[in-house]
Order: C-alpha cells, then structure tokens, then sequence
C-alpha cells in the first residue's frame, strides 16, 4: 500500500531533479555575465589586500626572528662564559693541588708563596682574566691586579651596589664547594667606575683558601654584539629586504649600506623628515614593537623617493632597535603582474563557464530523468529494507542487553562471593570457639558476648554487602547528582575482595567533582573496566607491582576520568576493535566480549558523553611502566 505522503515524495523525486537543473542552468548563465565585473574588481582589490597583509607579517617575521636570535645567542653565550670561568678556575686549583702535593715536606708559608708565584702571571680571555685568593675570614691573599692590596681584610668591603661581597663568598664557601657569583669591580687600570662582573670561586680546603675569577658583563657583551652584528648585516631576503639596528642613542649599528655604519641615523638625508622618523620608530620600539609608515627619499636599488612601511621591536637591555620594511612600488610591481594574470585568466573562465554550463545543463537534465526513475524504485525497495532492518536489529539489541546482564550478573555473583568469604569464615570460627568451650566447661559470659558480637557484626556485614549489590542492579533512568569520589568508593567496595585478595594497588587522585547523570549506569560500566584490568594484572608474577591509577579532573567545562593499569598495555593490532560487540581476547568460559561494547553504548548514547583508550607510559614511584588508558569525558 502506498499511502499520500509516499505519492508525493514519488512525485518529488520524479520531477524535481530535472526542473531544478533545468531552472538553475538558465540562472546561473544569465547571473555570471553580470557578475563578472563586480567579482573581477573585488579579486583584484582582495588580491592587494592580501599582497600587503602578506608583506606585513613577513617583515615582522623577520623582525621577531633576528630578536628571537639575539636572545639566543645572549643566553648561550653567558652560559659559554660561565663554562670558560669554570675551566679556568678547575685548572687553576689543579695547580695548586698539584703544588701542595708535591711541596708538603715545606713550610706552609713557602708553599703558600709557590703557589701565589705560579697564579700571579696567568692571564686569559684575551688578558682581561686573571685570578684572585682570599682565605675563609676574608683576607685577600692573591690579587695580581693590585698587589698592594694583598694581606688585607676586605670583610668590611662593599661593591657599587652595596654588597658585603667577599664576605658573602666566604660564608657561601663554607656550604658549597664553588659558586657563581654577580657583583662590581674596577677595572684593572681604571678605579673611577665599579662595573657589573660576573665570576666563579671554588674551595681549596689544604689552605683554608678559595679561589675565584670573573669577566666583566660590558666586555662579554660586546663580543656577543659584534657577532651578532656580523650575522645580522649578512641577512636579505625576497628583492630589497634587509635588517636594519638603530641605538636609542639614534646609531646605525646595522644597514643595507655599510657606509652607514656607526653614523648618526638623524643625519641621513635619505628618508624625508628624517629625525621625526627615527623619533617616532625609537618611540614605537621603546613601547614595545609595531608598524610606522614613512617617506624614503632615496630607495636602496633606484635612489628614488618612495613610501615604506617598516616594523620595529625594541630590544631594551641593549637599547636596540630592530627593524625591516618593505618599499610600495615593490607592491605596485607585484600587483600590476598578478591583474594581468587576473583578467587572462578570468576572461577565458568566463567563456569557458558559459559553454561548460550549458552542455552540462543539458547532459544532466538526461540524467536526473533517469535517475529519478531509478530512485522511485529504490525508495520502493528500500522502505521493504528499512522494516527488515528494524526488526532484525531490534532483536540483535534485546539478545546484546541481555548477554550484558548475564555477564554482570556473573562478576556480581563472584563478587559477593569474595566479599562473603571473611564474614562467613568469622562467624564460623566464633561459633565453633564457643561451642568447644561450652564442651569443656569454660564458656563464660564475657566469652559469650564476644562471640554473640562477632557473629552480630559479620551478620550486619553480609546484611551491607547484600544491599550494595542489589542498589546496582536497580535500573534507573533517571539523572540524578552524585559526587564521583563517592561513586568510586560505592564502586571499588564491591570489588575491594578481590582487587585485595589479588594484591592490587589503588592509587586516587579525584577531584571534587559532581556530575548529574546514570549513577548506576556508570557504575556498571566502571566495574567493567576494573574488571578488565583486574583480569590482565593477574597475568603478571606475583612479586610484581599490580597498581592501577584513576585520575578525575576538569578541564575546559569538561569532566575528565582517566583509569590505566600497568598490565603492560593493549596490543596494537587488536587496540581499534575492543569496542567492537562479540570481540574478546579472553577464552570463551572466561569472556562475551560485550562488556566493553555495552559500556561505550553507555556512555556515548545514554550518558552523552565519550569514551577512548590508548596505551601509555607513564612513572610510578621512580618507575616506568606501561599499560591501557581508558579517558571517559562529559561535558560539566
């Protein structure tokens, strides 16, 4: 019987298809031609856009890459300094090990002598290093810079920061065998200015002394500027683009043109208005970064005025600013070619479009008459599929649920069975005791209750047990509140006979989280997954760790649970297909594979939410292990 609805939907299929193309040819032939003109210019005004949005974020790649660069190099060449410092400072107290060892037989003021003599001359990092001495109550035994100064107590010296620092070495001397230290000192030959020095000292314990050296901050420095500068002045890209370094102090430090170099850039007559500009760019670079646009007078490859846009960044502990551009007819050029490729390529798209369109009209105007009458057809067929595939599928469902029950109901059984074990055996052993006392007369009061107690509170026990197990076979589907922690307390008390019975660890970390959804639900599905990690742990010696983790978090409005195990983890060629119904690895006396089938329809259609699994590495108390990771996730 084919019923109104079905007559009309036939009736849709049939003409539709050919009407709509039929109709939609006509318009969209007759649309394009007066489109053209307005798409072509908004292709064209699009295609510039692009061109200098383009060129902007290349120049301030650039820009961003060379500081990126320079920060690098700063960090790395401190830390190559600290490594010099220290290779100075081992060899130096080699040699006065090696001197103390083989002058013990003298006096200790001759071999103290020795030893200053051997120190005194040594110099490094282009002879700006040396070494100085002092023993552990601050008195200076070695300073070859001022030797005048040497038997004197600097305990009471302060630096231009006002730092106590010999005596801060001393007292750090006296925990740590050597330590880095910052502080200021004149320069040899020049006791006018303190300046910053960074340095090492180490303990050499036969003397009571310690030894220490350091290099000034504003020497190691200039050497990483002038090889950074050498880098930077060697960098160009696409036609005219290059790095320029302008001071705050207003020096070229870096430019296209190396006559440049070390000049005052508000003396430069290339760039119009020129101290406004590198005014305004020292301002922007100061501020941060940013983009600032400029007349040139004089362009690089045609010393012709021109418009630049240029972005700057400040690089504050050197008072540097970096900076790259790019010109505005190099834009024009670039775009003058892209048009013309443009209006060939849309001229011919045009015709093209016209003629492609209306063969295809035509062409599928046949086809959707054919295919209409084969969906008439079909749609006839596939309603008769659609009816045999609900009545088969149904019956697949209720056959799957139940199997389902049947395997839980079976780890319940098991479970109360663990869980009977202790309480049975305590009251068995009470009420045997009192009975062999009754026989031998020795059964007393005190006795008695103790026994009646015992067998009381197991009873209450085996009472408890009982109703946790039947509150999870209640069904419910109703969304109700709970907290997880507790749920996985009420979760894992069902479990607790045989996860201790077996030697296997939980470890929690749960947040306090409230969730509205299946309690009951969830709980079934939890049971299958420690279940199943229950089931591979036992695989392992008995000696072994057998832990397993549960971690619940939020994140970004979601609820996160994690569960994994150190079973070693799921092999790889099985990993995608554990979801799968029937699927199981485990013998058939031992398994369904239903289990975790059932719990991922649980989770993604009941409870809306998700439910993965991978294997991971992960430590555990100093250790690493490896095993499955079930990641369950709701929405908050």
């Amino acid at each position: 019987m084919i019923f109104e609805n079905e007559k009309k939907i036939l009736n849709i299929i049939k003409y539709t298809p050919p009407v709509f193309i039929l109709s939609l040819g006509i318009i969209i032939s007759t649309f394009l031609y007066f489109k053209n003109i307005s798409t072509y210019n908004n292709e064209k005004q699009k295609i510039q856009e692009e061109h200098v949005k383009n060129n902007r974020e290349l120049i301030k790649q650039k820009v961003l890459e060379v500081h990126d660069y320079i920060k690098k190099e700063q960090k790395e060449t401190e830390n190559q300094l600290k490594q010099s410092l220290k290779s100075e400072i081992d060899t130096a107290h080699t040699i006065m090990t090696s001197l103390y060892n083989n002058n013990k037989d003298k006096p200790k003021e001759e071999i103290k002598k020795i030893i200053k003599d051997a120190l005194r001359d040594i110099r490094f990092n282009h002879g700006r290093g040396y070494f100085f001495i002092y023993d552990m109550n601050s008195v200076n035994v070695l300073l070859p810079t001022y030797p005048s100064l040497e038997n004197n107590s600097f305990y009471n010296h302060r630096d231009a920061k006002g730092k106590f620092i010999i005596r801060h070495m001393a007292e750090a001397m006296k925990e740590k065998s050597e330590q880095f230290f910052e502080w200021h000192w004149y320069k040899p030959g020049d006791k006018t200015v303190q300046q910053k020095k960074v340095g090492l000292t180490k303990k050499f314990e036969p003397l009571n002394w310690f030894i220490g050296t350091g290099e000034y901050v504003k020497d190691f420095e200039k050497n990483i500027q002038n090889r950074v500068l050498n880098h930077i002045r060697k960098i160009r890209y696409g036609k005219n683009g290059y790095i320029f370094i302008i001071t705050y102090d207003t020096v070229y430090l870096s430019h296209i043109r190396p006559s440049f170099w070390g000049k005052n850039a508000v003396e430069n007559n290339d760039t119009k208005g020129i101290k406004e500009v590198i005014q305004t760019l020292i301002k922007i670079a100061k501020q941060g970064e940013g983009y600032s646009t400029y007349v040139q007078n004089k362009k690089p490859d045609s010393n012709l005025p021109t418009h630049k846009l240029s972005f700057v960044k400040g690089l504050e502990n050197w008072s540097w600013m970096i900076g790259t551009g790019f010109y505005e007819d190099d834009i024009k050029d670039a775009l003058t070619q892209k048009k013309e490729e443009l209006d060939a390529k849309y001229q011919n798209y045009i015709q093209n479009t016209i003629v492609i369109s209306t063969l295809l009209t035509i062409l599928l105007l046949f086809i959707s008459m054919y295919i209409s009458k084969q969906l008439k057809k079909r749609f006839k067929n596939y309603k008769k599929e659609i009816k045999e595939h609900i009545t088969n599928n149904s019956k697949q469902q209720d056959i799957i649920s139940q199997q389902a029950k049947m395997a839980a109901m079976g780890e319940m059984i098991s479970n109360i069975a663990h869980q009977w074990r202790q309480p049975l055996s305590t009251i068995t052993t009470a009420s045997t005791g009192m009975c062999v006392q009754k026989e031998l007369g020795i059964l007393n009061d005190k006795h008695f209750f103790e026994g009646i107690e015992s067998i009381n509170q197991s009873a209450q026990h085996l009472s408890h047990t009982i109703d946790d197990f039947r509150n999870f076979f209640h069904s419910s589907k109703e969304h109700v509140e709970f907290k997880l922690n507790r749920l996985f307390e009420k979760t894992l008390t069902l479990l607790e006979a045989q996860f201790k019975n077996r030697d296997i660890r939980i470890v929690k970390n749960i947040e306090e989280v409230t969730l509205k959804n299946l309690e009951n639900e969830f709980i079934q599905v939890l049971m299958n997954l420690f279940n199943n990690a229950r089931d591979e742990l036992i695989k392992k010696e008995r000696d072994q760790l057998k832990v397993i983790l549960i971690d619940v978090y939020t994140k970004n409005s979601q609820v996160i649970i994690e569960i994994k195990d150190n079973a070693g983890g799921i092999p790889s060629h099985i990993l995608p297909r554990i979801f799968e119904p029937y699927f199981t690895t485990k013998h058939k006396a031992q398994g369904t594979g239903i289990g975790l089938y059932m719990s991922k329809e649980i989770i993604e259609k009941h409870m809306y939410g998700s439910i993965e699994v991978k294997n991971e590495s992960f430590n555990y108390e100093g250790l690493e292990y490896i095993g499955a990771k079930f990641t369950i996730t709701f929405k908050k």
